[in-house]
């Protein structure tokens, strides 16, 4: 048994006989109990250009509002290249644009800065109570699951299949002739063979 002191700020300061080694158990495991219930910050990145194409930005757009939805941050970095550094103006339109576009899901933590080559800004997301709907129409602001359409099953009773309707075509062009043995049974030569043998049969 060891005297352990669990209490030096306390006046007068606390101290127990306990296994020491036990101890030290216990509190590392009381530590990794309190860590589990932390919430833990995800950032994702999302990098544009001063020159970048209208359907790329809307991309790049959507892949935010996703990511702010599911209580992500978002980096957003702009880098210039070559002579681009001449006209920072139009980099920065590209990142103001972005952060105007998705104020109803996130506000910047910063202005934009500009670091060596490259604007970048930090997007943290607005309480779900505060932010609005996923665009995409997900439930409580998250980002939708697609559910794929349910199948009949082989066997299934008449009343769960759906049925499919074919259009009914003309009584003239209805042709009876069963398929051949080698399978190909819609070759566009059968009618007129049909044609034929009528007419050597006349």
């Amino acid at each position: 048994m060891d005297l352990v002191e669990v209490a030096p700020n306390a006046t007068p300061p606390v101290c127990r006989i306990v296994d020491y080694g036990k101890f030290r158990y216990e509190q590392s495991k009381k530590e990794k109990e309190s860590k589990k219930h932390q919430h833990a910050t995800r950032v994702k990145e999302i990098q544009l250009s001063a020159s970048i194409d209208p359907h790329d930005y809307e991309v790049k757009l959507g892949h935010a509002v996703d990511f702010l939805c599911e209580d992500m941050k978002v980096k957003v970095s702009l880098r210039f290249r070559g002579r681009e550094m001449a006209h920072q103006q139009y980099g920065q339109q590209v990142v103001d644009r972005l952060i105007k576009a998705v104020v109803p899901y996130g506000q910047p933590d910063a202005p934009p800065k500009l670091i060596g080559k490259g604007l970048s800004v930090m997007l943290s997301p607005l309480p779900r109570a505060k932010r609005a709907k996923h665009p995409k129409g997900g439930v409580d602001g998250q980002a939708p699951v697609a559910v794929a359409a349910p199948r009949a099953a082989e066997g299934a009773s008449p009343s769960t299949a759906v049925p499919i309707r074919k259009p009914a075509a003309p009584e003239e062009s209805v042709v009876t002739e069963e398929a051949p043995a080698d399978g190909f049974g819609n070759t566009p030569f059968a009618e007129l063979e049909a044609k034929l043998s009528d007419r050597t049969a006349a």
